[in-house]
């Protein structure tokens, strides 16, 4: 997806920040939104660390039943698209859409030709219509060496709508050339980051078209729950990054 296309669809000229919420169960999670929203975030994540998708899913119908027009994407923890997009095609079809899906690993392989895993991922998405978000060269997941950093991010162009990629651990800001390297690797494809934002490095980032973010808007010492002091300051720089391009 271009980047600008990306960025125009939330009426962002800057990059878009997207919360990361961390779901407890859904009076919390419906909080840290009407949070969000009040703010002035035009979407958000949910994400299961606490347990099964099993156990989420019940979470996203009622979240999404009570937010019917919030743009809300998931991450299934440690579940690829092969096996999440079946799932979100079933909750497509009771009605409760799922606007993106970010996966932290999307299976692109840089020492290969033939991205046979990626492929497979690709035949299931169907029945589901949302933003495809996968991470490449991601925290906690197969390394991939700083010189093939390039070429992952290329590859992963042809395989999703949005090239993701992270800091090395939940938390930890990514590397300034690790950003370059992908900006100048993948073109005017949209690009995520998905560790290490803050209010305080956001400014550093003008070449990611989104910030999605938990850690770094949280209160602190607190993995659930959004500080809207903290989160109103990064639009503020999200917004100013805009203002320079």
């Amino acid at each position: 997806m271009n980047r600008w296309e990306f960025r125009a669809a939330f009426g962002s000229r800057g990059p878009v920040v997207l919360p990361v919420i961390h779901v407890i169960d859904t009076a919390r999670t419906l909080n840290n939104i009407d949070v969000l929203i009040g703010e002035g975030a035009p979407g958000c994540f949910l994400i299961n660390h606490d347990f099964d998708v099993e156990t989420f899913l019940p979470i996203v119908r009622d979240v999404r039943s009570q937010r019917p027009e919030l743009w809300m994407g998931l991450n299934f923890l440690a579940v690829t698209g092969r096996d999440a997009f079946p799932r979100l095609a079933a909750l497509e079809l009771e009605g409760y859409r799922v606007d993106a899906y970010w996966a932290d690993d999307a299976r692109i392989d840089e020492s290969v030709e033939e991205q046979v895993e990626a492929q497979s991922i690709a035949d299931a998405r169907t029945g589901w219509s949302g933003l495809y978000l996968g991470g490449t060269a991601f925290k906690k997941q197969r390394p991939v060496s700083q010189k093939d950093y390039g070429k992952a991010a290329k590859i992963a162009c042809n395989w999703m709508d949005v090239v993701c990629t992270s800091g090395q651990a939940t938390g930890v800001e990514a590397d300034d050339d690790k950003i370059a390297t992908f900006r100048s690797a993948i073109g005017d494809t949209a690009l995520a980051l998905a560790s290490g934002i803050t209010p305080e490095n956001a400014h550093r980032y003008k070449n990611v078209d989104a910030f999605m973010v938990a850690t770094g808007i949280n209160y602190d010492g607190n993995f659930y729950d959004i500080e809207p002091a903290r989160l109103r300051r990064l639009l503020e720089v999200a917004e100013r990054l805009g203002e320079d391009e």
